[in-house]
């Protein structure tokens, strides 16, 4: 089971939306997936049109409580499911305080309930995880664990958070490409150095995600050559990121991800047309194709291998026109960026 924490103390740069909108794609390939929604705003819960006022049992349960994941999660979809968030997730900050291990609880649970086993476990193979009663609760018809456990966390570096890290084996960093959010990167990078150093050895930064891109900005390339060189000089360390590439996949920036949080949908149930649609599907591709490549997609879930096939014969045809920015997402002039002046007209001022 690969268990994913979707992080990045700034907001707005599109956590949420990658969270929901990659376990609705990787549950469309036949993947199982469950959602932890670790953040009190509980937008991910939202996203999924689920009413965080209707839960009986949501991770503050989870945590301060007891509650088995059992309890707690919810069917969405085939092979898709959610434990949710509520407000009352935000007074565990408080609760917690004077837990011993509360920085563990998590993933303490997920041992336990999950059936995981550490022994022998590697970022390339991650914890082997036996059915039990609750994998039931994932889908009524067939007894495995999730594949995938997707954690979307809170726009901070608190416990909930650090509760995120311990119980992972991988981040997955959303990142908006613009110099203020490349900016708060080292000090999250710095927790999860700690975090792999003093409790999680097993914690790997797998790549970055760039969202809401502006492909016709010059900023948007300057920000990720920084960061491309960033990461390439770190190569042969020891650090948690040494291995983290940025996705060649784009999120581009799409009004209609913008709109379907409102309609408590996915982008696929929302507008499965569109480039946000496109951008996420072939993001879930490439996650997988990272971890497993491409050589094993014939041992991929039922119905994954094929798509990762079709996927694989169709790419040549997705660009050209059906790669163009539909007439619903944003353009704007580009924006030039550095010392060198542009020539007249070329940039906005």
């Amino acid at each position: 089971m690969r268990r994913i924490a979707i992080l990045n103390q700034k907001g707005g740069v599109g956590k949420t939306t990658t969270t929901v909108n990659l376990a609705a794609a990787l549950a469309r390939l036949g993947y199982r997936v469950l959602v932890l929604d670790m953040d009190p705003q509980a937008h991910a819960t939202l996203h999924f049109g689920v009413d965080p006022t209707t839960l009986d049992h949501s991770m503050y349960e989870l945590l301060t409580s007891g509650t088995s994941l059992r309890e707690a999660v919810r069917h969405l979809a085939p092979n898709l499911s959610l434990v949710g968030s509520h407000i009352d997730l935000a007074a565990a900050e408080v609760e917690l305080v004077g837990v011993v291990g509360r920085e563990v609880i998590l993933r303490d649970l997920l041992r336990k309930e999950l059936s995981c086993d550490e022994q022998g476990a590697t970022p390339a193979m991650p914890l082997r995880c036996g059915a039990t009663a609750f994998a039931l609760t994932l889908d009524r018809d067939r007894h495995e664990p999730p594949d995938f456990l997707l954690m979307d966390c809170p726009p901070s570096l608190g416990i909930l958070t650090l509760n995120a890290l311990t119980a992972a084996n991988e981040v997955l960093i959303p990142l908006q490409p613009h110099f203020l959010a490349l900016h708060g990167m080292s000090k999250l990078l710095e927790t999860i150095a700690l975090v792999h150093q003093r409790i999680n050895r097993q914690l790997r930064v797998t790549g970055v995600v760039l969202c809401m891109v502006e492909t016709n900005t010059k900023l948007a390339a300057e920000v990720e050559a920084d960061l491309r060189d960033f990461l390439e000089r770190r190569r042969d360390s020891r650090l948690p990121w040494a291995e983290a590439v940025i996705f060649d996949t784009r999120i581009r920036r799409n009004i209609r991800l913008a709109e379907c949080p409102s309609h408590g949908k996915t982008i696929f149930e929302y507008a499965p047309t569109s480039n946000g649609a496109r951008d996420y599907f072939d993001l879930a591709l490439e996650l997988v194709r990272r971890h497993e490549g491409e050589h094993d997609a014939a041992t991929a879930p039922t119905g994954a291998g094929v798509a990762l096939q079709e996927s694989a014969r169709s790419e040549d045809q997705l660009d050209g026109a059906s790669r163009q920015p539909s007439q619903h997402d944003a353009t704007e002039p580009a924006i030039c960026v550095g010392e060198t002046k542009p020539a007249e007209g070329e940039c906005t001022q």
